[in-house]
């Protein structure tokens, strides 16, 4: 959307940028077909254990049974290439692309505040919505990484629950963007949760140009504000130049993708 002039009152130019941005009413039927194909993004972004690649059939038919949508279409693509892939191939490529990589990682509140105070803040409140919602995440995973929002916005609908992800829309597009210069079938997910959310705005592309160029702010802190998994990290972060990738929340003890196949 081209910026409004100025000459037009300030509460006349919020208003308008609100109502572009604001979700169109849908049906029930759509808002069904939606809450399925967030939570088939949710699935399909989790990591490639055995339970999640022996149902791989029936994701592909469930995919293909959805109404016609951009979406749908992009999901299809990716599930016709999940499918046809060895399991171990899968495992592979999935630690090489949201374990080993910067700009790939599906932990969200990380775009927007980087290794800073702001991050365990950030979580903490996402934390605080789910169980306001009535929704317990089970403590496997933090709240920002991506297939546990996309659960919450799939159960909760297309208002609050699919609030997180409108915000962290920027960092969805730098995963996006990120994947598809790797030229990942996983950006085929990414682009189909994209045309669920507004179109981007002037603000929104700049920002994510700026996290190309410049990554997330980063501070020498821990996570100690988001006091639901004090263990998560140490509380150290590796130097500007480097990338530890985030650890899982861990219920008993810090685990691995490698240690699960164990």
């Amino acid at each position: 959307m081209s910026p409004l002039p100025a000459t037009i009152p300030a509460l006349v130019r919020t208003r308008v940028r609100a109502a572009v941005r604001r979700p169109a009413r849908l049906t029930p039927e759509e808002t069904a077909g939606r809450a399925l194909t967030l939570r088939l993004g949710s699935l399909l972004l989790q990591y490639p254990d055995a339970e999640l690649t022996s149902a791989r059939t029936e994701l592909t038919t469930v995919t293909a049974a959805l109404p016609a949508t951009p979406a749908a279409e992009h999901l299809a693509r990716f599930t016709d290439w999940f499918a046809a892939q060895d399991p171990e191939a899968l495992e592979r490529h999935y630690v090489e692309m949201f374990d080993l990589r910067r700009k790939s990682s599906l932990y969200l509140t990380y775009y927007l505040h980087g290794d800073t105070r702001r991050r365990g803040m950030a979580l903490l409140t996402l934390n605080q919505r789910y169980r306001a919602a009535g929704w317990d995440t089970g403590g496997g995973e933090l709240p920002d990484h991506l297939p546990v929002v996309l659960e919450f916005a799939a159960l909760a609908g297309p208002g609050g629950g699919e609030a997180p992800l409108r915000r962290h829309r920027r960092g969805l597009e730098l995963i996006h963007r990120a994947l598809t210069d790797a030229d990942s079938p996983y950006r085929h997910v990414l682009a189909a949760l994209l045309t669920l959310l507004p179109p981007p705005t002037e603000a929104d592309r700049a920002a994510v140009a700026l996290l190309v160029a410049e990554g997330p702010p980063n501070e020498d802190v821990g996570l100690d504000a988001y006091g639901t998994y004090p263990a998560y990290g140490n509380g150290e972060f590796a130097p500007p130049d480097t990338f530890v990738p985030p650890l899982t929340a861990p219920i008993s003890a810090p685990h691995s993708h490698e240690e699960d196949q164990r």
